[in-house]
């Protein structure tokens, strides 16, 4: 094993290639984020060129799918210190009157597109899902920012949804134009966001409010690219109607120094209609319309990326709707039955400490931050990635973080399969998640209206028996019409007493793995998905997802050495990835022990999800 390796000239020759990784992951940066291209020394690394000490001899290096140039495994800070912006300014004062009549166009265009039907939506008569009617929409929008594409470089997104959420409009305004505090109702989808510059507006005014902003958008899996844009985002009020609008729009439609992501993403007109109803709640009409570059996506996430069901709007309004129930929980001060919990502070604080937990998971499976993952085989039906991340802020355990993540199409509804996993003594069962140790419950926190979104505190009954030190596992599941996800994480009882003190607990380490769950309907094109074990996806049964299946994303993380410097070793990426294979296998095989002819029942209580509100 090279890291194992102790010769003088090998270590040497590691630490230039190392060094040389170092200086052109810099030089990409500064030239992706300066607009001005920086060259390192001799010619640029191999697309994906790993920065671990692995012998390259036995892992493969390509991927299928096309990646970022910027190839080092240390991660990229969090948030880029300059923008795609050229230097000297964002938006011009001169541009600003520009961007505001863009901005009234679009909240006109938004408004259509939520409440007109046919001709510009039509029904499909192969799903029955409204599609968009490309050329009425160009007819009744023909305004600069259609004129500024090549078509044939680009397909086009285009969804709408609606949905009752338990938020008033004033509460749902202010966190679509508060960064961190839209990042938070999006923890699964939003992976970086910025209010880049405020062109008008007034703090405690929302009306007339004009952000730009920058946002990149994720997918639970390093196989599916993340979406990065600059965009301006505009609020306007509508007082006889009591509405509000949030619109986002392309800042390139009159600013053509931007530097383009990689794939290119352009965001049409989209955002929501905001309708306060009684009682704190709201509706919510949402449109998701955008421009995405043609580039290859991994086969088994083609057909849900492709449809719009990865970047739609049903996706955040499912998300939204839950985790205004998260946020409704996390305000309740009358609770009775807190367990072990001391106080309603400590419940809230525990709620806090989980949501983190959520945050980190969904950033540390993606491709976030120019985060490159490594393929373990030529094979492209292999959706096995690995990467190590070297951590010395709080946050993390110190050290070096490898984390490997698998995807695997499973012929069981999205639901069973999160029965299985979020229940902790049926996952108990499965050897490889358990290790042989039993969970008890301690406390319990319900933060939405279906039961499988929850928090839990779990203690860890090691199989040896021993009293002298307790193990505790704080885990959260939720679930929506969009999927489901079951994260967890150990946590010693000091952390755990800490945070629910109303210390700060950021400086508490966490490492969390789980499992993202989303249901696929197959392609009418085809009626088929190719997976990892070729298996194929058999058609729906009755349009509604059900015996369709779902994509099970299992990410794993393990603090591989407690020393930032360490080398990785062979056995380290063989046990993951041998873990991983188990992992899923035995979770497959649990699944058709229980439903042997895949049918829509199964042993126990919990039923599908609820399907939000329609307009």
């Amino acid at each position: 094993m090279l890291g194992e390796i102790a010769f003088d000239e090998q270590q040497l020759r590691i630490e230039n290639a190392r060094l040389k990784e170092e200086l052109d992951r810099v030089c990409c940066l500064a030239s992706r984020y300066s607009g001005r291209p920086i060259q390192g020394i001799g010619p640029p690394p191999p697309l994906l060129a790993p920065s671990l000490d692995l012998d390259m001899s036995i892992y493969a290096r390509n991927f299928p799918e096309p990646m970022a140039n910027c190839t080092d495994m240390i991660p990229v800070p969090l948030m880029p210190e300059s923008s795609h912006f050229p230097e000297g300014g964002l938006v011009l004062e001169e541009e600003k009157s520009l961007a505001l009549e863009l901005a009234i166009s679009s909240v006109d265009e938004l408004v259509k597109m939520c409440q007109l039907g046919e001709p510009l939506w039509i029904r499909s008569n192969e799903n029955g899902k409204e599609v968009l009617n490309v050329e009425e929409y160009g007819r009744m929008f023909p305004w600069p920012m259609n004129l500024k594409q090549h078509q044939s470089e680009f397909r086009t997104e285009a969804t709408r949804d609606s949905a009752v959420v338990i938020m008033n409009s004033i509460n749902l305004v202010d966190a679509f134009l508060d960064a961190m505090k839209w990042m938070e109702l999006f923890p699964s989808i939003i992976s970086r966001a910025k209010t880049v510059q405020v062109l008008s507006g007034v703090s405690g005014h929302a009306n007339g409010s004009l952000h730009l902003m920058y946002a990149e958008l994720q997918i639970l899996s390093p196989l599916v690219p993340t979406r990065e844009t600059h965009f301006l985002r505009y609020c306007q009020q509508n007082v006889e109607e009591g509405t509000w609008a949030i619109v986002d729009f392309p800042i390139d439609s009159f600013h053509d120094n931007l530097q383009p992501s990689v794939p290119r993403y352009r965001r049409r007109p989209s955002g929501c209609i905001i309708q306060d109803m009684p009682n704190g709640y709201s509706r919510v009409t949402w449109v998701e319309h955008a421009d995405i570059e043609e580039k290859p996506v991994h086969q088994i996430f083609h057909h849900y990326v492709n449809s719009g069901m990865a970047f739609g709007a049903t996706r955040w309004l499912a998300v939204l709707q839950r985790q205004c129930e998260r946020v409704a929980s996390l305000m309740a001060r009358n609770i009775s039955d807190l367990g072990v919990i001391p106080s309603p502070e400590a419940r809230k604080n525990l709620m806090n400490l989980a949501q983190r937990m959520i945050r980190t998971f969904s950033v540390n499976i993606s491709t976030s931050s120019g985060q490159s993952w490594t393929a373990l085989s030529d094979s492209s039906d292999d959706t096995v990635r690995i990467t190590t991340r070297k951590i010395t802020e709080p946050g993390q355990p110190n050290g070096v973080i490898l984390s490997a993540v698998s995807t695997t199409w499973l012929p069981h509804p999205h639901y069973h399969v999160f029965d299985l996993l979020r229940d902790e003594r049926r996952r108990a069962q499965l050897d490889v998640l358990s290790n042989g140790n039993s969970l008890h419950e301690v406390a319990h926190i319900a933060n939405g209206s279906h039961p499988g979104n929850c928090i839990s505190l779990l203690r860890i009954n090691v199989a040896s028996n021993s009293s002298q030190s307790v193990e505790l596992m704080l885990q959260e599941s939720c679930t929506d019409q969009s999927g489901s996800h079951v994260v967890y994480t150990t946590i010693d009882v000091d952390a755990i007493q800490l945070a629910m003190s109303g210390e700060d607990p950021s400086c508490i380490p966490l490492l969390p793995m789980g499992f993202a769950i989303v249901p696929v309907v197959p392609n009418n094109d085809c009626n088929i998905i190719t997976t990892t074990d070729d298996n194929p996806m058999p058609p729906s049964g009755d349009g509604n997802g059900h015996n369709s299946g779902c994509l099970l994303t299992v990410g794993l993380q393990v603090l591989a050495s407690t020393i930032p410097t360490a080398k990785l070793n062979l056995s380290s990426v063989t046990a993951i990835n041998n873990h991983l294979c188990n992992t899923v296998h035995q979770i497959n095989a649990a699944l058709s022990s229980i439903c042997p002819d895949n049918s829509s029942s199964m042993v126990g209580s919990s039923t599908e999800p609820a399907a939000p509100p329609k307009q």
